[in-house]
């Protein structure tokens, strides 16, 4: 039986799609009802992060077994989301969402409920299928929605989990394992689950399944399991310190030739898995060019800052996750002033903004960063860092998916949430072994919380870690060089993103060429 729709809210039709007015009743509904799906599956990953460490003693399992609690998540997310542009337009979007929301639920409610290092694993294998479709369906919903005209603020709405997940992630994290249980990372998704579920139905309106779109069999063998395995690769390579070992090389090698045979499959076929079409359009191409760099380098580089305060500072997963805040306050700040100017002058000097700030705070770090720093200097950075990151992030996947028309969302927000992933998970496998590889270098061998085998933080007495902090601190801020390099690289897309307020699109018309 269907709930009925609430008054004015399932049956009321946003804005035009060429008014550039602020987000109306309707629209912040739907809103309500996509960030809650986000929030959920967002914090998810920060919160199980920081009980990794608990997990290995729980289970009596080594770090190489529980660190796939979190990489099995991970290549489930690779696996399933290849296959949400087709899903949304077969089964609709609603139905879709609600199924993704509640595969994630009941994935939490049995990973809470696990009684081996293994059962966990695999229970956070189903939370990832249905996690990895509740971002791209629920962008679509808002985004179609909204029309294009109101993208940018559209994309800060749905930054908010964005933000809330580093900031709450970590610190909610902490006080359930210390204070609670590590159970309860898990049952926490569940009261969350249940109340999203519930405005779903009420508030979102169903869409008409597009029945004669048929599933690319051959598009989904080549990309699904070549996304997956190339994260494999790339996870092992960073747990082992070399991607050229045998483990690492192999299915690295075997996940870049599949990907790489369905970019052909996608250019070719009538109706491919993800529409790789969609990037001839320079805007397209441009925010997804920035987009890789980006994630690449900021992930890797927030993959740095954990590390140092618990391995050189000696701070505990809590405090640590307190010190990350002043980031979040700082893109909490701009990113809905950042959506609001890509609606009015576009996401190209918003993006360029943004990514100068961003490489401002992380050139701060590499010039900062020892062993003794100030943590109100600290918390300055990452402040900054913040207030550039809510000013690229979204703005960049606006430009993409501002010039599109309504049956084209569902593949380009696929295909955006593809990308992210997959370069997030590369910039933190790079990262961590350029980290991992100058630590070995600056102490001699193995360190704590570098990706090594040495003993953990608490372990290791306090006047031997008192001599090797300083250069354990060298070793964090050489690797911060790096990532500003590569986040310089990303200007050169962003160059070419849209400088002007979009067109809007005929509902029917093809895009043209920029």
């Amino acid at each position: 039986m269907t709930a009925p729709a609430s008054p004015k809210v399932a049956d009321e039709q946003p804005e035009p799609a060429g008014s550039g007015g602020g987000l109306d009743r309707g629209v912040l509904a739907v809103a309500m009802v996509v960030v809650l799906g986000a929030i959920m599956s967002i914090l998810d990953v920060t919160v199980v992060n920081v009980a990794i460490n608990d997990l290995t003693q729980e289970f009596n399992s080594p770090l190489a077994t529980i660190q796939w609690v979190a990489t099995g998540y991970t290549l489930a997310l690779a696996t399933v989301i290849p296959i949400t542009g087709w899903a949304a337009a077969r089964f609709g979007t609603k139905r879709l969402y609600m199924i993704s929301i509640a595969l994630f639920v009941i994935g939490s409610m049995l990973a809470g409920l696990a009684w081996s290092a293994e059962s966990l694993i695999a229970f956070r294998v189903l939370q990832g299928l249905g996690g990895g479709m509740i971002m791209p369906a629920g962008m679509t919903i808002l985004t179609q929605t909204a029309g294009p005209a109101r993208v940018g603020q559209v994309m800060s709405v749905v930054g908010i989990p964005m933000l809330l997940g580093p900031i709450t992630g970590p610190i909610l994290g902490g006080w359930l394992v210390d204070d609670v249980s590590w159970r309860w990372i898990f049952f926490i998704n569940l009261p969350i689950g249940i109340v999203a579920l519930f405005l779903a139905a009420r508030i979102l309106k169903p869409d008409t399944p597009q029945r004669g779109e048929r599933l690319d069999v051959l598009g989904l063998i080549l990309l699904s399991p070549g996304l997956a395995t190339l994260i494999y690769g790339l996870a092992k390579g960073a747990e082992l310190r070399d991607f050229t070992k045998t483990e690492a090389l192999i299915p690295t090698v075997i996940g870049a030739v599949l990907t790489v045979a369905f970019v052909f499959r996608a250019l070719n076929a009538e109706n491919p898995l993800i529409d790789l079409r969609l990037l001839k359009r320079r805007s397209v191409a441009a925010a997804s060019g920035t987009m890789v760099l980006f994630m690449a380098a900021f992930m890797g580089a927030m993959l740095l800052l954990p590390l140092y305060f618990q391995s050189v500072r000696g701070e505990t997963a809590l405090a640590s996750g307190l010190l990350l805040a002043p980031q979040g306050f700082g893109a909490m700040i701009t990113m809905p002033i950042g959506g609001k100017l890509t609606d009015k002058i576009g996401p190209g000097r918003v993006v360029l903004v943004g990514m100068a700030v961003v490489v401002l705070s992380m050139g701060g770090f590499a010039a900062l960063l020892e062993a003794d720093t100030s943590y109100w200097t600290l918390g300055a950075l990452l402040f900054v860092m913040g207030l550039g990151m809510g000013m690229t992030m979204m703005p960049t996947m606006a430009a993409a998916i501002q010039t599109l028309v309504h049956d084209e969302v569902p593949r380009a927000s696929t295909m955006l949430n593809i990308i992210q992933q997959v370069s997030a998970s590369i910039g933190t496998a790079m990262i961590s072994v350029l980290v991992a590889n100058q630590l070995a270098e600056n102490l001699g061998g193995a360190a704590p919380g570098g990706g090594g085998e040495g003993a953990p933080v608490a372990e290791i007495p306090a006047d031997v870690l008192a001599k090797i902090a300083a250069p354990m601190a060298d070793a964090y801020q050489h690797t911060f060089w790096y990532a500003a390099a590569l986040l310089l690289l990303g200007f050169l897309p962003a160059l070419l993103l849209p400088r002007k307020k979009p067109d809007t699109p005929a509902a029917d018309a093809p895009m043209p060429m920029h």
